[in-house]
């Protein structure tokens, strides 16, 4: 399996220990590095082995964070709500029917302003009942206000959550980083842990001006009129919008210091390709060794994969995309009766270019429940975008009929 691209390293680099460890180990280690001081978590399938190691770190004295267990998902985002308004470092890990108990708290945590990191291990909602991955319980979550990382490898899992503290706590705009169920979350493979040092130096601790403390008593949480309110909500979109900014910062300079940076979206062997595939998560990639099969035939293809979603990088994609004849997008996701998200919102995206100067954009939705999307289906797909063939709504593909 082909993993996100790194940056070379330099001799500047910091190099650290290699471990053979899951996606949601690498996230707990992660979260370590991170120097979280609150962590509050109700375990679900597949993300449990996050919380329960950090846990164990708790309990061993690795690391020093206050672990509260709750009763409830919701109770776990409202003990982070009132952990970040005292300034601390807030953390926690859910999944599926977990994240969407969460809703509520999410608006809140967005609206008012807090640095909260969490990762979302994506698994399908119910019914049926189901704990594989797609991605519908992250997009459900899309206009709640917090800024989306989706990862392709277990090192990209545990470099992007501390970046996305970096990010957070640099906007005050809260961060999900999303990860596949299984493929990530229980699969091992070499993860570099940054030595602690190093982490650091490229995040510091988290400082903010306005926090509760009696010795400054403020009001937090109150009624917001309605000639007030609106500002409120600007202010929320316009920091949103700083993240595309921030977030291209933190890369690179995480790069630098660690020798591994990813984009925003990244391009492999887009570069004149005249068909474009768009995919997220590992099925990017399965779709690379696909790619390279269909380059050595002589087709010129390529793959863009967008590591952020909320807010969407839109002239990273278009960039990314302006000369290609089509772009084909695989959704491990579906808006019921819309189509697959990913391609709607890189439709909307496309839509302010030239008309010679944007791909055609085809929608695919696969992989539902945790459904295999192997070498065989993206050939299928990359087959029927060669020809241009996609119903207006997305094509459901490998239905068992």
């Amino acid at each position: 399996m082909k993993t996100a691209p790194r940056s070379r390293s330099s001799a500047r680099a910091a190099r650290g220990e290699v471990k053979v460890i899951t996606g949601n180990y690498a996230v707990a280690y992660a979260a370590k590095l991170s120097r979280v001081q609150v962590v509050s978590a109700y375990p679900i399938t597949p993300q449990t082995s996050i919380v329960e190691k950090l846990s164990e770190m708790c309990g061993s004295g690795e690391l020093a964070a206050e672990f509260i267990k709750v009763e409830s998902e919701h109770s776990a985002m409202s003990c982070l709500v009132g952990a970040s308004l005292t300034g601390a470092r807030a953390f926690t890990a859910t999944s599926s029917h977990g994240l969407a108990y969460m809703h509520e708290v999410l608006h809140w945590a967005a609206g008012q302003r807090l640095p909260i990191v969490l990762v979302n291990v994506n698994r399908a909602l119910g019914p049926g009942w189901n704990i594989w991955t797609d991605q519908t319980d992250s997009l459900s979550q899309r206009d709640t206000g917090w800024a989306q990382l989706y990862c392709e490898s277990n090192q990209e899992a545990l470099d992007t959550v501390i970046q996305a503290f970096r990010i957070a706590e640099s906007v005050l705009v809260p961060v999900m980083v999303v990860l596949d169920a299984f493929s990530l979350s229980h699969t091992s493979e070499g993860v570099e842990i940054p030595p602690q040092d190093a982490v650091d130096r490229f995040l510091p601790p988290y400082r903010p001006a306005v926090r509760v403390d009696t010795a400054n008593p403020r009001f937090f949480g109150g009624l917001v009129m309605p000639e007030h309110y609106m500002e409120h909500r600007w202010l929320l979109e316009e920091n949103s919008r700083r993240i595309l900014d921030v977030a291209a910062e933190a890369d690179r300079d995480y790069g630098r210091a660690f020798g591994r940076s990813y984009g925003l979206v990244e391009r492999y062997r887009a570069a004149g390709a005249e068909l474009l595939l768009m995919a997220t998560g590992t099925v990017a990639s399965t779709a690379k060794e696909v790619i390279d099969a269909w380059r050595r035939r002589g087709r010129r293809v390529g793959l863009v994969r967008p590591r952020l979603f909320r807010p969407f990088p839109i002239e990273e994609m278009r960039s990314a995309c302006r000369l290609a004849r089509r772009l084909a997008v695989i959704d491990r996701n579906n808006s019921f009766g819309s189509g697959g998200i990913f391609a709607t919102e890189t439709r909307a995206a496309l839509y302010g270019l030239p008309s010679g100067s944007r791909p055609e954009v085809l929608s695919y939705v696969a992989g539902l429940g945790g459904r295999d999307i192997t070498p065989d289906v993206i050939d299928r797909i990359l087959s029927a975008a060669w020809a241009g063939r996609a119903e207006p709504r997305g094509t459901w593909v490998d239905l068992k009929k």
